[in-house]
């Protein structure tokens, strides 16, 4: 495993990937008491506000939007949310006037589409490391023209593949071997 080197003082400090991770972490948010009102407010009447919720929020506590999801996401970890309430699938017995109906599919956030010179400069990213922090992660989103949240996002999303592409192999070759004992 690679370490840093820094020369820090005259005093020379090696540091692991897990510490350079942990020095490099966004700080943490801090909500005042007039914020967290307005959030618990907001949670008791929906614990699972969409985008266009949470953005009218971010406004009203001059907070960002994406502080604003972690917070919600946060909050219903802790209360034991399982998941979101089912929606009723018979329209017969769908009582939500024809407004509601329309909000609700245009509450989600935009798909984010990434050019080709995109992709590549955060997969070049990915390659030289899977977990960058918060400052590395706003200089890329910076340079590809994206906010950062969607950059965090995508490590997220690509370490995930990753680990289902993994799994897979690993699947695969246990798959062969077993086949390879049969066949002798």
């Amino acid at each position: 495993m690679a370490h840093l080197m820094l020369l820090s003082s005259d005093l020379l400090v090696s540091l692991s990937p897990e510490t350079m991770a942990t020095q490099c972490r966004r700080s943490r948010t801090s909500f005042t008491e007039e914020q967290l009102k307005i959030l618990v407010q907001a949670f008791s009447q929906n614990p699972y506000p969409g985008y266009t919720a949470k953005q009218r929020l971010a406004v009203e506590i001059n907070a960002e939007e994406s502080r604003i999801q972690i917070w919600f996401q946060n909050r219903r970890a802790r209360h034991g949310f399982l998941k979101r309430p089912k929606k009723n699938l018979d329209p017969s017995k769908d009582h939500a006037s024809p407004i509601e109906k329309i909000q609700d599919g245009t509450d989600r956030r935009c798909r984010t589409s990434f050019t080709s010179s995109q992709l590549q400069t955060l997969k070049n990213a990915f390659t030289e490391n899977p977990y960058p922090g918060i400052d590395s992660r706003e200089q890329l989103a910076e340079e590809i023209g994206v906010p950062e949240s969607r950059v965090q996002i995508w490590f997220q999303n690509r370490r995930a593949r990753l680990r289902v592409q993994r799994k897979r192999g690993l699947e695969e070759a246990l798959y062969q071997r077993q086949n390879q004992g049969q066949d002798l």
